[in-house]
């Protein structure tokens, strides 16, 4: 059993950040598995480094196999782009986001395969400058079932639209980076939060392109603003870590989280998914 926690490295982390690797942490050891923590820090616009995570998990104490940073593993995205390439399912995209308006089950807008016709220019997907480039999905329905008995199904070419795999300004996009990365890895399993469900469906398509393992997967439930009934997210002010840590000690808060979440405490002997709540919550007033 190999596991990973995968934060993207955009400021401190907040309590549902912090819930979220230990869940991961948990399951991880309860099973004597592997943990990887991977920084995910390919969004070099928000990138403000990942000492802080670093500091704030080992803090709250949790350990790690080994820790990966995603921005040092470009030849690997880019032979994975070669690989779609070469089976003629890479094309260059000129849409804006004022193009896409129909709703998708993640919330966002949907892509509705408009360019998929576009050829790569004749030198190649490299070649393609100031354009996102994207994987034409097999038009097929996922069927799939998490660990946690969430229906993930979908037919995400055309409720999702073809994913983007390279952004505009070139960087490796999160779909494509994260399965090319589990795979390198050997993940196995894959804990995170219920926001990311809907991406699901999609990764598992980029997997059978890419001829790499489909990982068991498992979603849990998310902590919510303060009375917005929002997912918690560093860009929504929520509670970093130097504000938690100056409240509690290590010990108090892995407790606390560990009793949000269900779990008589923060102890891998303990720790059983059966225990863990599947409703959201907010975090007004318990943090």
């Amino acid at each position: 059993m190999i596991s990973r926690f995968a934060p993207s490295t955009t400021g401190e982390a907040h309590p549902g950040t912090l819930l979220s690797a230990l869940l991961v942490w948990l399951d991880a050891r309860s099973r004597a598995g592997t943990a990887i923590l991977r920084l995910e820090d390919l969004d070099r616009t928000r990138h403000v480094g990942g000492e802080i995570l670093i500091e704030a998990l080992a803090w709250l104490g949790l350990d790690w196999d080994a820790v990966i940073t995603q921005s040092e593993r470009g030849a690997s995205h880019d032979a994975a782009l070669d690989r779609l390439a070469a089976a003629g399912r890479l094309y260059p995209c000129t849409c804006s986001r004022a193009d896409r308006t129909r709703l998708a089950p993640d919330g966002g807008r949907a892509y509705d395969n408009t360019c998929r016709g576009r050829a790569l220019p004749a030198g190649g997907w490299r070649e393609a400058r100031d354009v996102a480039l994207r994987a034409r999905l097999p038009d097929e329905r996922v069927e799939l079932v998490d660990d946690g008995g969430l229906d993930l199904s979908q037919t995400p070419a055309r409720e999702m639209g073809d994913p983007v795999v390279r952004r505009r300004d070139g960087a490796i996009a999160y779909q494509l980076a994260v399965v090319v990365d589990d795979a390198d890895e050997a993940i196995t399993d894959v804990v995170r939060g219920r926001d990311i469900a809907p991406s699901t469906a999609t990764q598992v398509l980029l997997q059978r392109l890419l001829g790499v393992p489909t990982p068991r997967y498992r979603h849990h439930f998310l902590l919510l603003e303060r009375a917005k009934g929002e997912k918690l997210a560093k860009l929504h002010g929520s509670l970093p870590w130097s504000t938690l840590r100056a409240r509690y000690s290590a010990h108090e808060l892995r407790d606390r989280l560990a009793e949000i979440a269900g779990l008589p405490d923060a102890t891998p002997e303990h720790f059983d998914w059966s225990r863990v709540r599947r409703d959201d919550v907010s975090i007004e007033g318990l943090l």
